[in-house]
């Protein structure tokens, strides 16, 4: 599409959550859609693990999103194959593989062995381990390791392979794909109906998909009150390379709590150690830091002692897009015309497969999915300011 045409769907960002709605948008049909990005196939996803772990990342209080981290990992497997095919043959990196959460001290096995009790009383598959049981499965762990939790739904992605066949599936599906920013949204007798560029010309569209991350509510021509502020959270992680004389390094995702922070290790089939992540409060700052670095080895050394001894192959930092209540928004926005997929926060990349079917449903029948009605982005409207968060 040349600028100044008009599309059924204008999609405003390209990270993973964008294209992945763009696609199935596309595939619903009829009518065109149009994908602004400057670097289309970017964002957080190209940093991110890709551990698919609704019920390990589980906090008290997120059963709504669990509901929906559960519904998107029960569609990966088919969204995968099918995005493989879509892209003329990219494979995913998908990996059924299951992930361990361990326990490093007494105090984390007491907080994990509630978490079972938890995951028991909503009825989740998981499976307490001695620390014998958790090493004999992972032999590379500490041998200070006092428990478990077995999760064997929990698997990955790699989400570089996935933003690339993403790409290629869009433009295979005729997604027209702007690499330019979207400069200004396009408001007109109270409603959305396109945006301006970066070029100075305007795309005009029926509906406007606003999956712009970390930079969604700054949008200018945004009225006031439609978004809340959706905060940038920064997160290092860390690529490390397996050697084939140490093969199988990890057989699984691997998880802990050390020092009060979250930590994890994803293996790759293809020799690849990803390393993650820091939770920084930094604004809009993406600067790998030695004491990020530092951190991050230093706790990944204390629960597998044998990473010292691999290569250390890259170091980078993405922002998280992070709703008020760390939950996504999905669905239309108290603008008409407008509809948000953002706010994501740590789950984007498990997120994008329910996501993209969610709203590519809204936007061809005009009803809210009741999976999505949870997300609504206009529960923080000051009118619903007595809703209860949902994560």
């Amino acid at each position: 599409m040349a600028p100044g045409a008009h599309a059924d769907v204008l999609v405003i960002g390209g990270g993973i959550i964008g294209l992945a709605v763009a696609w199935r948008a596309a595939q619903r049909g009829p009518g065109n859609v149009v994908v602004v990005d400057p670097t289309p196939g970017g964002g957080a996803a190209r940093v991110a693990a890709g551990m698919l772990a609704p019920v390990t990342e589980l906090q008290y209080g997120e059963e709504p999103l669990l509901r929906l981290g559960m519904a998107s990992n029960e569609r990966y497997a088919a969204f995968a194959a099918e995005l493989t095919e879509a892209s003329g043959g990219l494979d995913t990196g998908y990996r059924q593989c299951g992930t361990l959460a361990v326990a490093l001290d007494s105090d984390d096995r007491e907080e994990l062995r509630e978490l079972h009790a938890f995951h028991q009383r909503l009825g989740l598959n998981s499976t307490w381990l001695t620390g014998r049981e958790a090493r004999k499965l992972e032999p590379m762990l500490a041998p200070g390791v006092r428990g478990g939790l077995h999760v064997a739904d929990d698997h990955q992605v790699d989400g570089r392979r996935l933003l690339k066949a993403l790409l290629a599936a869009c433009e295979r599906a005729n997604v027209a794909l702007h690499r330019t920013e979207a400069v200004e949204l396009l408001v007109e007798d109270g409603r959305a109906v396109g945006a301006r560029l970066g070029t100075g010309e305007t795309l005009t569209a029926e509906q406007v998909v606003l999956a712009a991350g970390p930079h969604s509510h700054l949008l200018p021509g945004l009225p006031e009150g439609v978004l809340p502020a959706i905060r940038p959270v920064k997160g290092q992680i860390l690529r490390l390379r397996i050697p084939e004389a140490y093969r199988p390094f990890l057989s699984r995702n691997v998880r802990a709590v050390v020092r009060g922070r979250h930590l994890y290790l994803v293996p790759r089939e293809d020799g690849e150690l990803v390393i993650g992540a820091t939770t920084e409060e930094q604004g809009y700052d993406t600067t790998v830091t030695a004491g990020g670095v530092y951190e991050l080895l230093r706790d990944a050394h204390e629960l597998v002692p044998g990473i010292t001894e691999l290569p250390l192959v890259e170091t980078s930092a993405g922002l998280r897009p992070g709703s008020p209540d760390n939950a996504p928004l999905l669905g239309p926005t108290g603008l008409p015309g407008l509809v948000a997929a953002t706010g994501h926060y740590r789950n984007g990349v498990l997120l994008a497969p329910v996501t993209a079917d969610l709203v590519a449903e809204y936007l061809a029948t005009g009803e809210v999915p009741e999976l999505a009605r949870p997300f609504a982005p206009t529960r923080f409207s000051p009118a619903r300011s007595t809703t209860k968060a949902v994560a």
